[in-house]
């Protein structure tokens, strides 16, 4: 199976069999708090699918707090998918950039998160990068090209390009 998946058996009078499975994802390691900067990084042409972000960052922690900002104008096939994998979508009604800012802050001051871990190709959120930093939380930024942000991939801790199909360089 792929993943980490692991089978619940039982042992009865006819002897083991596996009645479930489940996947596991409680794991020791640091605790992630991913923030999607929805219009962003969830454009068609770039093809950067949910499940590719977090195989990314399953190499340095778990991922406590998965949200995806979007604004009133994403399709509802969109927000069904995020939910789906697992993720809260975050609908607001103006500028998507202010929530993730917003979100992003009140996850700096969280105690039981180790690193921040954005993914955008927008030089705006270089000052919440920043001050998680200052606040002693490693940084992570996941982008694609074109137009990912050098200052982004030079101030976080851990950078992560996708390219339009959705890998890993």
């Amino acid at each position: 199976m792929p993943g980490r998946w692991e089978k619940i058996i039982a042992i009865t009078k006819g002897g083991v069999r596996s009645i479930a499975t489940m996947k596991l994802k409680i794991q020791r390691g640091k605790k992630i708090a991913l923030l999607i900067d929805g219009p962003n990084i969830l454009r068609k042409e770039f093809g950067v699918k949910l499940e590719d972000i977090m195989k990314a960052l399953e190499e340095l922690g778990n991922i406590r707090v998965a949200r995806v900002i979007m604004n009133q104008y994403a399709p509802q096939g969109l927000i069904e998918a995020v939910a789906n994998q697992g993720f809260e979508p975050v609908i607001v009604s103006g500028e998507t950039g202010v929530k993730l800012a917003v979100e992003a802050m009140r996850e700096i001051y969280n105690p039981h998160i180790d690193i921040i871990a954005l993914a955008t190709r927008n030089a705006e959120f270089l000052p919440v990068i920043l001050k998680a930093k200052e606040k002693g939380k490693e940084t992570v930024i996941i982008g694609v090209e074109p137009g990912f942000s050098a200052a982004l991939k030079h101030a976080a801790d851990y950078t992560i390009i996708l390219n339009p199909r959705g890998d890993r360089e």
